[in-house]
């Protein structure tokens, strides 16, 4: 028997204007802006909606807004589709969306999850601010090139997207040495990715104690749905492990193929990507072209799902 997985994106699928058509439209994805914006103690709503989109795009503000969004994108899935909308075997998020599987699983409240992200963010930015950084996706380089360009570069490999595009992340200098290396080894595409610091690498280290804290402080519960773990592509099933993931993943690599390939031996056979843009869509087909992915954005695809 086939299975499906949920997904959800992280930081870089945001836009101005995400989730206002699910607002005006959804009584449930009303509630999720209003218990977020009740939570955080501030109109992130009117962020998502209104921009400006550089105050969007500032990491403790574009974490929570992404998850926000991505939960009213299933709640008003889950109103519309009542009878339709295939439960899961399976969540998983890229980065910060691993926060959105996690309320999707019933381990975290929105409410607690909002404000662990924003949390999240805040440390993160002020290590980036303190040690300024980056992160470049290199797109159609082997896994050894890019090994070999980390190493001669001091980056860091911080996500392994899919077979054709990896993330590295490192100082200023280390990246535009990285870049040079990349180009010089036949890179098709060099991309620097819209982000504050360099996340999932050694410069996070200095938040990491205090983020663990953080996390203590939360309410978890034991998961509804196994969780695939972006550091190790292994489902997550227990709260210790979960929290211990959750603190790891700050300075460690985010393993969406494997975790990709992980659900599809286990018999998932079609992805449904829950939360704003396609990134992680387009990711799997390049992982594997024929498994099947539907997204879930706005009002249109949620219409589109009962065809």
């Amino acid at each position: 028997m086939s299975k499906i997985a949920y997904v959800f994106p992280g930081q870089g699928s945001q836009r101005v204007g995400m989730g206002l058509d699910l607002y005006n439209t959804y009584s449930s994805a009303k509630e999720v802006f209003d218990k977020a914006d009740a939570a955080l103690g501030f109109p992130l709503s009117h962020l998502c909606f209104e921009g400006p989109e550089e105050e969007l795009t500032r990491t403790d503000n574009v974490q929570p807004a992404v998850l926000v969004t991505s939960i009213a994108c299933l709640r008003a899935a889950q109103q519309s589709n009542y009878n339709d909308l295939p439960s899961p075997s399976f969540t998983a998020g890229h980065s910060s969306g691993e926060y959105t599987a996690l309320v999707a699983a019933n381990v975290l409240s929105l409410s607690d999850a909002v404000s662990l992200v924003r949390e999240r963010g805040r440390l993160m930015h002020e290590a980036g601010q303190r040690n300024p950084g980056g992160m470049l996706a290199i797109i159609g380089l082997d896994m050894e090139s890019i090994k070999d360009i980390c190493l001669r570069s001091k980056c860091n490999i911080s996500n392994i997207n899919c077979p054709v595009q990896t993330v590295v992340s490192g100082s200023v200098d280390a990246l535009a040495k990285a870049s040079e290396l990349a180009r010089m080894k036949g890179a098709r595409r060099l991309i620097p990715l819209k982000v504050s610091c360099a996340f999932h690498f050694s410069l996070m280290e200095p938040i990491v104690d205090e983020f663990r804290e953080v996390i203590s402080s939360a309410v978890f519960h034991p998961p509804a749905i196994p969780i695939i773990a972006n550091t190790t592509a292994q489902p997550l099933t227990d709260v210790a492990s979960i929290k211990e993931e959750l603190v790891n993943q700050v300075c460690n690599c985010i393993q969406w193929q494997s975790s990709i390939e992980y659900m599809t031996r286990n018999g998932v056979t079609s992805f449904y990507e829950i939360g704003p843009g396609r990134v992680l869509s387009g990711l799997i087909k390049r992982i594997n072209s024929k498994i099947q992915t539907f997204n879930i954005s706005g009002i249109e695809d949620i219409t589109q799902l009962k065809t």
